[in-house]
């Protein structure tokens, strides 16, 4: 069986940047990513998706996001940005590895086992596998009875498919509105949210509104730490996402009360013919690998944390965690500030003798 100092788990934006801060620490992280290349989640978005950062605040720690560093870059820039950072990182990065367990062994350390039958003894073990690998699918009324197509937004990919259709999409965050306003140029979409959309401006003084996050500090603020549950994030829009929703392309109606075959009902007792529902409904985090190693997660499946290091087991720590200590903790812009944190104590703990 193989040792390793560190085992990195997941390749994406958290991945990288944990490796990043670990070979500053001296160390040796071995990456594990699951698919055929180090960009983590972005393959898999949907093809319009716009960062709501700009490019000069959507950098790992190195080498800058290439292009006007104002410019609002897109999904495939992303991961182009990625796998061109992983290419120049010099450390031992594994795509087509997935973990599916991780163990605690007698001296302290951890054992994985990997898809296939393989396996590695590490020192310290880094749950990087990110928030956005299992989607986040709530309980509606009557869709389990809808007969109409029904998805995720992690599953959606363009709008040409549902040309001419009657569509609801279902979220009030930036992806709900982003997907919702791009559907409303080919079909009649309806955003169906339990309260009103937020609004932020996505920029004040004519700076974008990053520039202020940064400059008050309350990109960094550790929020994270006093927070019992993540407040929902505003959507941050330049005017078009509100003109769109003046326009009803799309409308905005409270969510749906329930459905039968293709059919849904609305709170005013309405019922229409419905073709499509997507649900803009986020995600949750995705360590099905941690589930034999107690005290990791709790019984909901959620990191058992403190500003990413694991509760009761010295060697483990997270990154990329929603609101793991600040409002950036699981952007481009944030991660690397919860890996330097990470790797630093793992510095501490592998050293410790």
């Amino acid at each position: 069986m193989e040792h390793v100092d560190i085992a990195v788990i997941g390749g994406g934006q958290s991945g990288l940047a944990t490796a990043h801060a670990l070979l500053r620490q001296g160390m040796a992280p071995v990456v594990l990513e699951a698919s055929d290349r180090a960009a983590g989640s972005w393959p898999r978005y949907y093809d319009n998706l716009t960062l709501f950062s700009p490019a000069r605040y959507s950098a790992l720690p190195g080498p800058p996001f290439p292009g006007d560093p104002d410019r609002y870059p897109h999904r495939d820039e992303v991961v182009a940005y990625l796998t061109a950072y992983a290419a120049r990182l010099d450390a031992d990065i594994r795509t087509g590895r997935r973990v599916t367990a991780v163990r605690r062994v007698a001296d302290g350390g951890f054992e994985l086992d990997l898809q296939g039958g393989e396996r590695l003894r590490a020192r310290g073990v880094v749950a990087a596998s990110g928030s956005f690998g299992r989607p986040h699918r709530p309980a509606f009324p009557g869709l389990e009875a809808f007969d109409g197509t029904l998805l995720h937004a992690a599953d959606y990919r363009n709008p040409a498919p549902f040309a001419g259709q009657r569509v609801i999409v279902v979220g009030a965050g930036n992806s709900a509105v982003q997907i919702a306003a791009e559907l409303g140029e080919v079909a009649q979409v309806t955003l169906a949210t339990r309260a009103s959309v937020k609004f932020a401006r996505q920029h004040i003084f004519g700076r974008d509104l990053h520039l202020w996050l940064a400059v008050t500090g309350l990109d960094t603020a550790p929020l994270g730490l006093l927070l019992r549950r993540p407040p929902a994030q505003p959507v941050l829009d330049d005017g078009r996402y509100r003109a769109a929703l003046r326009s009803g392309r799309p409308d905005r109606r409270p969510l749906f009360t329930g459905a039968d075959g293709a059919k849904v009902t609305w709170a005013d007792g309405s019922r229409e013919e419905v073709g499509a529902v997507v649900l803009a409904t986020g995600y949750r985090p995705d360590l099905p690998y941690l589930a034999q190693l107690d005290g990791a997660l709790d019984a909901a499946g959620y990191p058992q944390h403190r500003g990413g290091a694991a509760l009761t087991l010295p060697g483990l720590e997270f990154v990329g965690l929603e609101w793991q200590r600040s409002l950036s903790s699981n952007s481009l812009r944030g991660v690397s500030r919860d890996a330097d944190r990470a790797a630093r104590r793992l510095a501490a703990y592998l050293n410790r003798d």
